[in-house]
């Protein structure tokens, strides 16, 4: 089986943020088949899209895997699901939020999975980690470096360092 590597985008607003963060990544390192390489700072970031919420904190995470982008989707689903992640309303708050942003540098679409994410370049909660992470990126399907889309995005307001990866910690985040 071949390792491939993937991009994991991550979102909550509801409850304890961090802490549904912090699972989300444990229940990621500890499945069969997946390792969490590295993960960006996570940032609070003003809601996206039409529904009043809370402010959300969201990150990125490298992970390598032996899974297909179908399998790895079905996980991150259950790994939502045994966080309490509720699909209700769309757009909506959510305990925990994983997106397959990249896997390799495929351009996939299947329909229930698009790959890569099609909001990646719409917004700037996803690419400034993704960016802190792989400044080098040029996305797949549009031959566009990361760094031209965040310099399109970056006077975006709503975007804020929370906390900083400092590489300390488990996942270099949070207090072992």
């Amino acid at each position: 089986m071949e390792l491939r590597t993937a991009y994991i985008g991550m979102g909550s607003n509801v409850g304890d943020r961090d802490q549904y963060l912090k699972k989300a990544l444990e229940k990621i390192e500890q499945t069969n088949g997946i390792m969490v390489r590295s993960c960006s700072s996570i940032y609070e970031t003003v809601p996206y899209g039409p529904v009043k919420q809370n402010d959300f904190l969201n990150m990125v995470a490298n992970v390598q895997t032996v899974m297909s982008p179908d399998e790895l989707l079905q996980t991150l689903q259950a790994i939502e699901r045994s966080l309490d992640r509720k699909r209700e309303i769309h757009w909506g708050p959510r305990t925990i939020d994983l997106d397959i942003l990249l896997y390799d540098h495929e351009n996939i679409v299947m329909e229930h999975l698009k790959i890569p994410h099609p909001e990646i370049s719409k917004r700037l909660f996803v690419v400034k980690p993704l960016k802190e992470i792989y400044p080098e990126l040029i996305m797949p399907d549009t031959s566009q470096s990361l760094k031209t889309i965040y310099e399109r995005l970056k006077d975006e307001e709503g975007v804020r360092l929370w906390k900083e990866n400092n590489g300390e910690g488990e996942f270099g985040l949070f207090e072992n």
